[in-house]
């Protein structure tokens, strides 16, 4: 049996000959309790209720897209159609070509790249290949007797490949793409 102190209590039940003490809780502990119920309260409405906060899923997504888009930066071939389509699946990698594009293009193709000077980027008729290859070298090289300036020694490899993918993300499918593409001469 323990010895009883003067100012602490034991409950009168015993379980297999131990008995409770019947005192009251540190403060630290009642402030630790009363803290990570708080942040649980807190935690619980920011990231499930008030949709302010992205979930795992969201961050998990975003994390493997930046992964994606640095993989991809790193192994530009300009020649591989199967590669630019997939930049065109990257958010990350269009969001970086529509800023490009808004910055240096949508002054002579609008910024719905529905053409004004510039050609409709949008109506799938293109003049000098459907190809995202064809697209890139038409922006590369650009088309001096039309008046597109050459852009390839001003933007560089990497955005103009953002470029495209944000030219191809307006296209939907590359299925329908491809099969409906009009080469327009004049």
């Amino acid at each position: 049996m323990a010895q009883k102190k003067p100012d602490i209590t034991l409950r009168d039940h015993v379980y297999d000959g131990i008995q409770e003490y019947d005192q009251k809780l540190p403060n630290w502990w009642l402030f630790t309790l009363y803290s990570a119920i708080i942040f649980s309260v807190g935690y619980w409405f920011f990231y499930f209720q008030s949709n302010v906060g992205m979930t795992d899923g969201e961050r998990i997504n975003a994390a493997m897209n930046r992964i994606e888009r640095i993989k991809l930066s790193n192994s530009i071939d300009v020649t591989d159609n199967d590669l630019f389509w997939k930049m065109e699946a990257n958010p990350e990698f269009v969001a970086a070509g529509e800023a490009t594009f808004m910055a240096n293009c949508a002054a002579c193709h609008k910024s719905d790249l529905s053409g004004d000077i510039g050609e409709n980027l949008v109506d799938n008729q293109w003049k000098h290949g459907h190809l995202p290859e064809n697209i890139y070298a038409t922006i590369y090289d650009g088309v001096p007797e039309k008046g597109m300036p050459t852009w390839g020694g001003l933007l560089g490899q990497k955005k103009i490949t953002e470029v495209v993918a944000f030219i191809l993300s307006k296209h939907g499918d590359r299925e329908k793409m491809e099969s409906e593409a009009v080469v327009k001469t004049d």
